[in-house]
């Protein structure tokens, strides 16, 4: 079957539309049912144990990496598996969110009433409200849609949208209400750029070993060995007390040679900048690289206590895969 170019262009924007008018159709159900919900949830000493079937399964298994990366502890249990012997996963304390989009699937009506007998509240996220889980639960969160997206409404398209944000409400919701903050999500992010973004420190990724500097009186020439053996681009300007004077960088170099200055006669503080730029040893390695994309510079001076500790260089943020 042929179809052309445009035809395709149709039924893509088609298929956005219809799922876009799916997800904003929600707004209608949060209600007090729903924040209800999310203090059952809040206030459980128990896990959320999330279960579905199908496409509703795989929605839930994102569902409880969502939960578990904002501080809602989840845990998925399939539904087909969970009445042939995976129903021992759901404890006595626990909450029962069971996700379908009819409701009335095999698997489903077999294990809400075992879940019922072990005491667990049970809470349905469902399309119809009349099926036999939105009847049987003690909680339903409405992701009705009218149709799916697909041309023969039969692929699982609107409808696991909407089960997909809805279940990002409850986990943004239950993020705020526990205050969960950057320093929460990046314990639970530890990998990745991401994560270390969040947790990464200045003292953590700067070379201690390296720790370039020189006396305002030093002659240019060795300012510029000073340079190249610490290969860092850059040198700083102490005075006899070890406060920092400035910084001395490749281009200060260059652009006094440009300029034609003597060298022979030159010292180091005639020709540094005396308003370098600084991060505390403590800050984030982030904020170190956007105060150097900031200003267009590829290092740092790093300061422990108020005094010179050595030089955070780009390529110590770039080698950590910070950005």
């Amino acid at each position: 079957m042929e179809i052309s170019k445009n035809e395709l262009k149709e039924l893509a924007l088609s298929v956005i539309d219809k799922e876009a008018r799916a997800v904003d159709n929600l707004k209608s159900y949060i209600d007090d049912q729903f924040t209800a919900i999310l203090d059952l949830i809040y206030n459980s000493r128990g896990r959320l144990i999330i279960t579905g079937i199908g496409k509703s399964a795989i929605i839930g298994k994102k569902i409880v990496a969502t939960m578990n990366s904002t501080g809602t502890p989840a845990v998925f249990m399939h539904a087909a598996d969970a009445i042939h012997g995976d129903l021992g996963i759901v404890q006595r304390e626990d909450v029962v969110l069971c996700i379908s989009k009819s409701g009335d699937t095999p698997e489903i009506k077999a294990l809400v009433p075992l879940i019922k007998r072990m005491g667990n509240r049970i809470i349905a996220m469902v399309s119809n409200a009349e099926s036999y889980l939105a009847t049987h639960s003690d909680y339903v969160i409405r992701a009705t849609v009218e149709a799916e997206a697909c041309p023969n409404n039969l692929a699982p398209t609107s409808s696991t949208t909407t089960q997909l944000v809805m279940g990002d409400a409850v986990a943004v919701c239950l993020l705020k209400m526990r205050g969960f903050s950057r320093e929460d999500f990046a314990r639970y992010h530890p990998g990745g750029s991401l994560g270390k973004r969040l947790y990464l420190r200045v003292s953590d990724v700067f070379d201690k070993s390296l720790r370039p500097c020189v006396g305002e009186n030093e002659s240019i020439q060795n300012t510029i060995i000073n340079i190249s053996q610490n290969r860092l681009g850059a040198t700083v300007v102490l005075d006899k007390n070890g406060n920092l004077l400035g910084i001395i960088t490749d281009g200060d170099v260059r652009r006094m040679v440009e300029k034609g200055k003597p060298i022979d006669s030159l010292r180091a503080g005639e020709i540094m900048s005396r308003k370098p730029k600084c991060i505390d040893i403590n800050e984030l390695a982030v904020d170190a690289f956007r105060i150097m994309e900031k200003h267009k510079i590829t290092s740092v001076i790093v300061l422990e206590n108020n005094k010179y500790a050595g030089l955070i260089h780009i390529h110590d943020i770039l080698r950590e895969g910070i950005v």
